[in-house]
């Protein structure tokens, strides 16, 4: 019989039983709407004991501090201590934070009603309604900042701050209407379109090259309430068309770039795309959030090393202390919950929310602090800890303060942690969706539906209902899940993982839907080393736990000795002669971690990987490899490639020399000039990621070297000499247990005991013959020849064999 959607629900009614009824473009295309915040109440959970930390610190912090240097700004009396981090009186970004700070107390105040919270938000726009009195211009900072920015003079990011002023007071009007917040919004938008109306589109697109947030977001958010065109045309005037175009066009130049910078901006095109319908702004948006998501994020959801975006697919090659900016994920959330809105049919958005929030940002906080204090970076290099932002801070420790550390993550942090309750429970129609599992309560067509759970370290999930009222309940059901278990008063219904589940019926008091997510762990590949994985259980990404000291490079471990421990969510496995204590990250703090871990691979590796003979054609031996290639001038010679030491150099596959345990690296070189730094090889994916053999240091002496992303120092051997210049000369290195290194067959250097295994290099990307990773490092002049890769470290008496081949 085909089950249509009708006959589905009448099967259902005829039965007494929840009719399941499949997705469809109808469904795609409804309209919905989050439960407004005062309509959720959360309970007791995680998220609820960071929300009162926020709550407590956005009740204490002293909003004529925070003035203080908005007060000066605008001539006004001012006796208050002034603030530290970047905040202080001489950092340009001065003044950003009180507007996370309106936003805060927005959001806290409408999801608790609390009074005081409310108050305060409105007393803090009265008082900068007083500041912007006197000019129309409000900022904590001279207007100035803003003429040097137009003259191509470097200044630290004013429209930044701008920007989350004006967010804040949006907030403000739309969460709580309080008084006087939207004409202040409308004040800062007529100065900003006095001052940008004069420049010119290319005089503004260079000023669009200085960090600028999310204007083009807060003014499509403002046109939205106001329906003042001049508000649109606005935020049109910060669409950056030098990240706009390429991404219009589907085509990934993020590499490179600044993530927070350019992620502001992307959740500015999606709010766009709400007021206009535009389908670029559309594509914009859905693209960057497709790369970022699946081939710029590491296993917790963050992305960026350095707050710098690498190239697609790096990851372990990408390992840092500064990876993973919180300030990233709370714009990656953002984004994703207004996409996911715009097309609810795509569950991939609500997934990676609660991932991220899961393993990234519930966790930025520190549960030790009465305050909420939270850390700036989430690093993912083995053995580092959570971290602040060197260098700003005034106050000691890795997490934010009252009023010393006051960075960008202090700001969002301020949002993130009382913010929970807004994407939990969506509607359209007679339909509520449930989005995330955290533990609460909402009112919905006659009837209370309440969240029940201890997830995420618990499989069950349990939405009981108090009332009665005919409705459809809509519950995701996660992608990471393989077999799910849904049923309405344990009689069973069909759930698929990445869809949800539309259960309509005429609920009655006393029902319960209890949807049981089967957990178990998992080993993740990292896309770059196969042969290095994060440990997920469930939806929780699991962290060893290494106290007061951790390894210096990714630690070994042996999967098949992974064994459950007492408590929630605990395991152990082996590494070396000790084993590794595993938690759910988000419980990890004030320690050293690792989340990424190396194991053998199960099959051998082939004796011979690769051989590059170069000579007339340059064909891979093994058909295992695609050609090589000559790149700039770089020629065929009599004996091998000739390279002119300007830009010649010969590219290799990419994938060279990923899950092996061992290697050697033989090959035939001819050093013209000698010239420190050229590399004969240079096996890699970036500066911090490579195995390399340069002709001479500065030491004067040959050197191979071998280094993973978040390694402190490389592991190194020097030759007893520099490569001999003007001669071919056969030259091999191995890497196992030892690092050695041969000129012409004999052993001219070695190293007994390298940090690092060969096993970590991963499928290095970019293998160049005759170049550097570095392209600040010269170019080799002189020729090579037979390249090859094997397997195993080959012994003496073999690199000799070698040796005398020519």
């Amino acid at each position: 019989m085909n089950v249509t959607r009708r006959t589905a629900l009448s099967l259902g009614a005829a039965l007494g039983l929840a009719a399941v009824v499949p997705w469809s473009a109808a469904a795609a295309s409804e309209k919905v709407r989050p439960v407004a915040l005062g309509g959720v109440r959360l309970l007791e959970s995680r998220y609820l004991a960071n929300m009162r930390r926020t709550v407590a610190y956005l009740k204490f912090v002293d909003l004529d501090r925070l003035l203080h240097t908005f007060r000066l700004n605008a001539g006004l009396p001012t006796s208050a201590e002034p603030c530290g981090g970047w905040e202080a009186p001489d950092i340009q970004l001065r003044g950003h934070t009180t507007g996370h700070l309106l936003s805060g107390l927005a959001l806290a105040a409408a999801n608790t009603g609390d009074a005081e919270l409310a108050a305060k938000g409105a007393r803090l726009v009265a008082e900068l309604a007083k500041c912007q009195a006197p000019s129309g211009y409000l900022s904590a900072f001279p207007e100035s900042d803003f003429v040097n920015l137009e003259a191509g003079k470097s200044v630290w990011a004013p429209y930044y701050t701008i920007h989350k002023i004006l967010a804040g007071l949006l907030d403000q009007h739309r969460l709580l209407g309080t008084a006087g917040a939207l004409d202040v919004a409308r004040g800062i938008a007529r100065w900003i379109d006095a001052r940008t109306a004069p420049l010119s589109h290319d005089a503004m697109q260079k000023v669009l090259h200085t960090e600028f947030g999310g204007m083009n977001e807060a003014l499509a958010n403002l046109y939205a309430v106001t329906k003042d065109p001049l508000h649109l045309t606005l935020a049109r005037r910060f669409d950056h068309d030098e990240i706009f175009t390429p991404l219009a066009a589907r085509t990934d130049t993020l590499a490179g770039r600044h993530a927070n910078t350019d992620i502001a901006k992307i959740v500015g095109a999606a709010a766009e795309y709400d007021v206009t319908g535009e389908q670029r702004y559309r594509t914009i948006a859905t693209y960057f959030w497709d790369q970022v998501v699946h081939h710029h994020s590491y296993v917790i959801g963050g992305n960026a090393n350095a707050e710098f975006f690498g190239p697609p697919d790096q990851i372990v090659s990408q390992l840092g202390e500064n990876t993973c900016e919180n300030c990233n994920s709370y714009n990656m959330l953002k984004l994703g919950r207004l996409l996911f809105r715009q097309d609810p049919s795509r569950t991939e958005y609500l997934d990676h929310y609660e991932w991220t929030l899961l393993n990234q940002l519930l966790g930025e906080q520190d549960p030790d602090s009465p305050h909420g204090f939270v850390t700036y970076y989430t690093g993912l290099t083995p053995g580092t800890e959570r971290k602040p932002k060197e260098g700003v801070t005034s106050d000691p420790g890795t997490y934010s303060s009252d009023y010393g550390n006051f960075t960008c993550d202090h700001g969002t942090g301020l949002e993130t942690h009382v913010k929970y309750a807004e994407n939990i429970y969506f509607t359209t129609g007679d339909t509520l969706y449930v989005n995330l599992f955290i533990p609460s309560t909402v009112d919905f067509h006659g009837a209370r539906v309440s969240l029940e759970t201890e997830y995420p370290y618990d499989e069950t999930v349990r939405l009981r209902v108090d009332g009665s009222g005919e409705f459809a309940l809509r519950v995701r059901i996660p992608s990471w899940v393989s077999k799910p278990r849904l049923t309405v008063n344990r009689a069973p219904v069909s759930a698929e993982p990445g869809r949800f589940a539309t259960i309509r019926r005429r609920w009655r008091a006393g029902d319960v839907v209890e949807l049981h997510l089967p957990m178990a762990p998992r080993w993740l590949p990292a896309p770059d080393n196969p042969a290095v994985r994060a440990l997920t259980y469930g939806p929780l990404v699991l962290a060893a736990r290494h106290g007061a000291e951790g390894p210096p490079v990714i630690p070994t471990v042996d999967p098949r000795t992974l064994r459950r421990e007492p408590g929630r969510a605990e395991f152990s496995v082996q590494a070396g002669e000790r084993r590794l204590r595993l938690s759910p990250f988000l419980d990890v703090q004030h320690e050293h971690y690792s989340v990424y871990f190396a194991s053998p691979p199960e099959r051998p590796a082939p004796k011979t990987v690769a051989l590059y003979p170069l000579g007339a054609s340059l064909a891979e031996s093994t058909h295992r490899w695609p050609d090589a290639i000559l790149s700039g001038g770089a020629t065929h010679g009599a004996r091998g490639i000739e390279l002119d030491g300007v830009d010649g150099h010969v590219r290799l596959a990419s994938g060279l020399p990923a899950n092996l345990t061992e290697l050697t690296v033989s090959m035939w070189v001819r050093a013209d000039t000698i010239v420190n730094s050229a590399r004969v090889f240079d096996l890699g994916f970036n500066a911090q990621s490579y195995l390399f053999l340069t002709p001479r240091t500065g030491l004067g002496v040959a050197r191979c070297a071998m280094k993973l992303g978040g390694m402190e120092t490389e592991d190194f051997v020097d030759a007893a000499v520099a490569l001999p210049a003007g001669v071919w000369t056969h030259v091999v290195v191995t890497a196992g247990a030892g690092l050695r290194l041969y000129f012409g067959g004999e052993l001219t250097g070695a190293n007994p005991a390298p940090l690092m295994s060969p096993l970590l290099l991963g499928a290095t990307q970019l293998n160049y013959l005759g170049r550097s990773q570095n392209p600040k490092h010269p170019y080799l002049k002189g020729a090579v020849a037979d390249f090859r890769l094997y397997g195993r470290a080959l012994g003496e008496d073999e690199v000799r064999a070698l040796a005398g081949r020519r």
